[in-house]
């Protein structure tokens, strides 16, 4: 009796069974990163739990732990650079260095009248004097003189307004608070005048400034503190005007003094 052939077509591995479990295996594919992301769709609301998380409400628009943060270091550069432009009129061996220290008074005495002006409409209580490193910078001024006044007191300064300069276009750019967007039109119309005047006297260090500043940007701080916010109730947001902003007439360029 002659054996019976196998019967194609029949068994997992027939070529219908494969087509099968290729199928399967296609749709499994497609539900698995449906399913790993719905699984987590709380590392999301985490994730804006924790942005707004100090970010409080104010009639003037949201206010972020960063516009608190820009708000307190404009008073504190008040705080230095107003005592420094000051001493620098008295000081300075040249014009343009005297120049930029009248500069630097008329900016921050602008600036921290708005700063305070802020404050108070936002709740926000400011610091009322300059912090430990800016104590350093003005223990230096003062110890300074002559032209080496004149060197360290331009590029100490100009690297301070390059570091403020930075946050300010960051604030500027991100932040949805009304009085906190026209603070830092102000602020960037003077931190600009300000290293315009003190490149003028010719006695920036280059190499030195954008070695400080890398510096700086490597070791910046992963902004953990967050200032208090105010304790103000939210209620509908209030546009503001902005206030003129300051003009300040830039000095004649200045030739780079000659070396030591």
């Amino acid at each position: 009796m002659r054996p019976r052939p196998p019967v194609k077509g029949r068994g997992i591995f027939s070529g219908t069974g494969i087509i099968v479990i290729g199928l399967m295996a296609t749709l499994l594919a497609l539900i698995f990163p449906i399913w790993s992301y719905a699984d987590r769709s709380g590392t999301a609301a985490s994730t804006a739990g924790t942005l707004s998380a100090h970010t409080v409400p104010t009639r003037y628009g949201p206010l972020s732990a960063l516009d608190r943060d820009f708000i307190t270091k404009v008073r504190l550069a008040g705080l230095w650079e107003l005592p420094a432009g000051e001493e620098a009129e008295q000081k300075g061996t040249t014009r343009s260095v005297r120049t930029a220290g009248q500069h630097l008074v008329q900016g921050h005495t602008f600036l921290d009248e708005r700063v305070r002006d802020v404050a108070t409409r936002l709740g926000l209580q400011l610091p009322n004097e300059p912090d430990a490193r800016q104590r350093q910078w003005l223990a230096t001024l003062n110890a300074a003189q002559g032209t080496d006044y004149d060197r360290r007191f331009v590029n100490i300064t100009r690297l301070a307004h390059g570091k403020v300069f930075s946050l300010v276009a960051e604030v500027r750019a991100s932040t949805r608070n009304a009085l906190v967007r026209s603070l830092a039109d102000d602020a960037n119309t003077t931190v600009l005048d300000h290293i315009k005047v003190l490149e003028a006297t010719g006695y920036v260090n280059w190499d030195a400034l954008a070695q400080d500043m890398a510096s700086a940007s490597a070791s910046a701080p992963d902004g953990s503190a967050v200032p208090p916010g105010p304790t103000a109730d939210p209620s509908p947001v209030t546009p503001v005007a902005a206030p003129p902003s300051p003009t300040y007439p830039l000095p004649p360029p200045a030739s780079s003094p000659p070396p030591q």
